[in-house]
């Protein structure tokens, strides 16, 4: 996958990127937002550092580790990824709370249409401001989204210190375990 251009960043504010998504899912994995980078490269979670492909693989979910290229085999997995808010920004916190809101409700939509198992949401944060769940945890959630169970991952982004790759690893092995 080639690196895109400073002028090729820049170009991909707002932009969006297509949902990998197909009826009957194990697994649909929500992002926040497309990056920058991710939107240049029309591939989610693209970024160099970005863990999502890594904790996907050791988790156990992939039996290989898939570069973001590859992420058209998901379903072939059981696995899909979607966004709660679609425009691109450079950073998640340039997203305006009630953006965050309707994507909650656009994803409650697409699980009804979709019917996954799960919505695993990859971000705490994004997750309590989009539904409102203020004091939500890491893990498996008491609320449905239609009829998917709900699950809440760590940003797998290389900025998250909090969770390094073998923790984020293990937040998704669980998840798959629950599956």
């Amino acid at each position: 996958m080639k690196r895109p251009t400073a002028a090729e960043l820049a170009a991909a504010r707002a932009r969006t990127i297509p949902d990998v998504i197909a009826p009957g899912l194990t697994v649909l994995f929500c992002g926040i937002n497309p990056g920058l980078y991710s939107a240049a490269t029309g591939y989610h979670f693209a970024r160099p550092g970005n863990r999502f492909w890594p904790a996907l693989h050791r988790s156990g979910f992939t039996p290989r580790l898939l570069d973001p290229s590859e992420q058209d085999l998901l379903p072939g997995f059981g696995l899909g990824i979607t966004n709660i808010v679609a425009r691109a920004t450079a950073r998640a916190d340039e997203l305006e709370r009630e953006e965050l809101r309707a994507g909650a409700r656009t994803l409650t939509d697409l699980a009804a249409r979709y019917a996954p198992a799960w919505v695993a949401v990859v971000g705490i944060s994004a997750y309590r401001s989009a539904f409102g769940r203020a004091k939500a945890v890491i893990g498996a959630q008491d609320e449905l989204i239609a009829e998917a169970r709900l699950w809440v991952l760590p940003n797998p982004s290389g900025l998250n210190a909090h969770y390094q790759a073998d923790a984020l690893a293990a937040a998704f092995r669980e998840l798959r375990e629950a599956t």
